[in-house]
């Protein structure tokens, strides 16, 4: 491929020189003798201050968002308006437009967007398809699992696994798409099929810094970035935010699915929660399905019927949702339990933010209260570092309202003092009024919970769900909330069978 046919369909200021290319990056380490560099302004570093390192590992052309830097001699060299929308197109012609030979749905929305996904998937499992699933906890393409670096990838990313689960005969893709990815124009160009929003609380004000900047963010998904609106949206009435998107959605021309607990296009009845699993009717535009999940808890409850709408958007028959659903067992660092023969409940989740928290500590309330037990809550939670600081006292407030014991600890603190964080979050927690402990030490604090905990109790392990590492000032460090649990619940004196938890 030539450079100028490269760069077919992107917004270009001036191009010069046409050599034959090989690949494409934007990451000067990883550039081949052939390759085109694109060199771009990111949150928190320059590509193009990377240029000549990217020739000197062989680079053939450049294509540059700054109109500053100088054309090299020998270089082919193209200046562009917007280095994340030329990557997004040069990716695309590189590997022969796979997004559009692929049938996306996009799934955005604070919480949920992980499950929902994950539903989503085995739902086209059942009915016969063969997807690739790029999410949060990791990416899943015709079987094969990758590390999820982002839970939404850059454009040459995304453009590489269409490619790859294309060639092994998927026709469907299932995504979520972060605000971040929606603001940065990660995703631009690629044409979402069907779009989901599942809800929208606080969270990343650190970045959005308001909610109306936030929800301006997870709006693009449903205008089109760089392509026409999806087919179809599938949106939670019983959210605002959700409300105003399938009024938006229908302006734009989308055929509008909704949802909710009670209303909406599809809704639930009968609803019956217990420790083994979730029952309930699900009313559809057509009929009646009854459906039985492994999840458990309201926030799964809406979770199915947003994967619902979404399949049926994607033409899946009736069975095919039942069984989809039911066939999937649990979603790594989701409620995901500990079982090591204990008394008592060891549960690891991702509630990251107070609205996840007040949905967890009340699924879990209910799980030590069903049929008159008066099991207690213990939460082991913290805060995330170089994050929204005024979300902290929130965070405290909704874990000690929902808790009988709350640990308050380190999450991932990044560059800042666990202790200053932990600080921040005490203020709502002692506003509570709970019973409470401080440990930094995360591994402490989960061993403290355990230590706590009597039969019938249930100890939420909240914050970090399926992470394998702990980001501290001097690095990331091998954590994993699972193996830890099983390690304390070890030194307690309890069998924890391989494979279990």
């Amino acid at each position: 491929m030539t450079f100028q046919h490269l760069l077919e369909g992107a917004e270009v200021l001036s191009v010069a020189g046409n050599p034959d290319v090989s690949g494409v990056e934007y990451d000067s380490r990883r550039v081949k003798p052939g390759y085109v560099f694109v060199a771009m302004h990111g949150e928190s570093s320059d590509g193009n201050q990377f240029i000549d390192k990217a020739i000197q590992s062989g680079a053939v052309a450049v294509i540059t968002d700054s109109s500053s830097e100088v054309p090299r001699e020998g270089i082919a060299w193209a200046v562009v308006p917007h280095g994340r929308r030329a990557l997004a197109r040069v990716s695309a012609n590189f590997y022969r437009r796979p997004a559009e030979r692929i049938s996306i749905t996009g799934i955005t929305g604070t919480n949920g967007k992980s499950t929902t996904a994950f539903l989503v998937e085995s739902i086209l499992a059942a009915a016969g398809r063969k997807s690739a699933l790029i999410g949060t906890i990791e990416y899943h393409v015709a079987g094969k699992v990758y590390q999820a670096p982002h839970t939404t990838p850059e454009a040459l990313e995304l453009a590489r696994l269409f490619q790859e689960a294309l060639g092994q005969g998927a026709t469907e893709a299932v995504m979520e798409v972060s605000s971040h990815a929606l603001a940065q124009q990660r995703v631009y160009g690629v044409p979402f099929d069907v779009a989901v929003f599942t809800n929208l609380t606080r969270d990343h004000l650190d970045y959005h810094k308001t909610m109306e900047e936030y929800f301006a963010s997870k709006r693009v998904l449903f205008e089109g970035c760089g392509t026409d609106a999806p087919r179809v949206a599938v949106t939670n009435v019983d959210d605002d935010h959700g409300a105003k998107l399938a009024t938006f959605s229908k302006k734009r021309g989308s055929q509008v699915l909704t949802y909710g607990w009670e209303r909406g296009d599809f809704h639930a009845r009968q609803v019956d929660i217990t420790p083994r699993g979730t029952r309930f009717d699900l009313v559809t535009p057509d009929e009646k399905i009854p459906i039985f999940s492994p999840l458990i808890g309201r926030v799964n409850v809406y979770n199915i019927l947003a994967a619902a709408g979404a399949c049926y958007a994607r033409s899946c028959k009736p069975d095919a949702i039942a069984r989809g659903v039911e066939a999937l067992l649990h979603v790594p660092g989701r409620f995901q339990r500990v079982d090591c023969d204990q008394p008592f409940t060891v549960v690891v989740d991702y509630a990251h933010t107070d609205d996840a928290l007040r949905n967890l500590t009340a699924l879990a309330r209910e799980f030590v209260s069903r049929g008159g037990a008066s099991g207690r809550v213990i939460t082991v939670f913290g805060c995330g570092g170089d994050r929204d600081r005024a979300k902290r006292p929130l965070m405290g407030e909704a874990a000690g309202r929902g808790s009988d014991l709350a640990i308050l600890t380190s999450d991932n603190p990044r560059s800042e003092d666990p202790l200053a964080i932990i600080n921040d979050a005490l203020v709502g927690l002692q506003r509570s009024g709970v019973k409470y402990s401080i440990e930094v030490d995360r591994r402490k604090a989960i061993a403290l919970a355990i230590a706590e905990a009597r039969p019938g109790d249930l100890v939420l392990l909240a914050g970090k769900g399926h992470e394998k590492v702990q980001v501290t000032r001097e690095g990331s460090i091998p954590f994993d909330d699972v193996e830890v649990a099983r390690e304390a619940l070890r030194a307690a004196g309890f069998e924890c069978a391989a494979g279990r938890g």
